[in-house]
């Protein structure tokens, strides 16, 4: 009996004029497709492809096109349209890693807002990454890009970076640096001051200070504690400064200082284009911008 999928295989190339082509379609190997079209000629006794610099159907080919691409379509349809109505009466699982800290700030409060099942992965972007390309997980929201193949990464939120501390902090002498542009002084205060980090190599600070001083900052932190939100807490009984995202502080928080040159960072949602349908997509850029 003839294998239905020697069929699928001579319309793909049939119709891409490319046994590439064909195999991106299908999701086989090229050496697969070029099995499946001898197999098939051999079944019907016929050339069906000239095999030159570029494919070609031969008269016979094209003939033997215009009798199976109709039912292989209408068959294809009803395939669809079962897988369809399958989906539509199940909630699909989706597995998602992302960062604690913007889980924790922004989608937590939208976890029932969407119709699917997550089952949550909590990482650094690298870790999590490594996760999707092997096929661990379905989407991860990355703080910086990477270079997967099939990853497509999906701008879905600008983060801005600001200097944060307890309310009760006087500023008044670095507010009034600010004001006059003294940035030297305004430097010095902000040195003089303990302060809490993310990670021993500084990278958020570090950011920070090259960005709005055009240097590294000469900074041995009080405390390295790696879960920012743990730091928003501690700050809250300290007068320790920090460097952060703006939608993590809360009431019990002040912005210290924004920077005269604003600090940006893109969050993007990642997936792998041959796993992820176009519906998975547009409901999770929802849930994560």
């Amino acid at each position: 009996m003839v294998n239905l999928e020697w069929y699928r295989t001579f319309k793909a190339v049939y119709q891409t004029g490319s046994l590439t082509a064909a195999s991106k379609i299908l999701f086989i190997s090229q050496p697969n497709v070029s099995q499946h079209l001898s197999l098939l000629e051999a079944h019907v006794g016929k050339l069906l492809f000239e095999r030159k610099p570029k494919i070609v159907p031969t008269d016979y080919g094209k003939l033997f096109y215009t009798q199976v691409v109709e039912p292989l379509e209408k068959l294809e349809k009803v395939e669809s349209g079962f897988s369809a109505a399958v989906l539509k009466k199940q909630t699909p699982i989706i597995r998602l890693g992302v960062v604690q800290e913007y889980f924790e700030a922004v989608l937590s409060e939208r976890i029932t807002s969407i119709d699917a099942s997550l089952v949550l992965s909590f990482g650094h972007t690298k870790e999590l990454l490594g996760k999707l390309h092997r096929g661990a997980l379905d989407f991860v929201v990355a703080t910086k890009l990477a270079d997967y193949r099939h990853l497509i990464f999906e701008p879905v939120r600008q983060e801005n970076f600001i200097i944060a501390g307890n309310k009760t902090i006087d500023t008044t002498a670095f507010d009034n640096c600010i004001k006059k542009e003294d940035w030297e002084t305004a430097e010095a205060w902000l040195l003089s001051q303990p302060w809490f980090a993310y990670t021993t190599d500084l990278a958020i600070i570090r950011r920070f200070w090259k960005k709005n001083f055009f240097k590294r900052p000469v900074i041995k932190p009080y405390c390295v504690i790696p879960d920012m939100n743990l730091i928003l807490k501690s700050l809250k009984h300290s007068k320790a400064l920090t460097v952060a995202a703006n939608y993590l502080l809360n009431d019990d928080l002040k912005i210290i200082w924004r920077g005269r040159a604003a600090v940006e960072n893109t969050l993007y949602l990642v997936y792998d284009e041959t796993r992820m349908t176009a519906g998975q997509v547009g409901m999770m850029k929802q849930f994560c911008k």
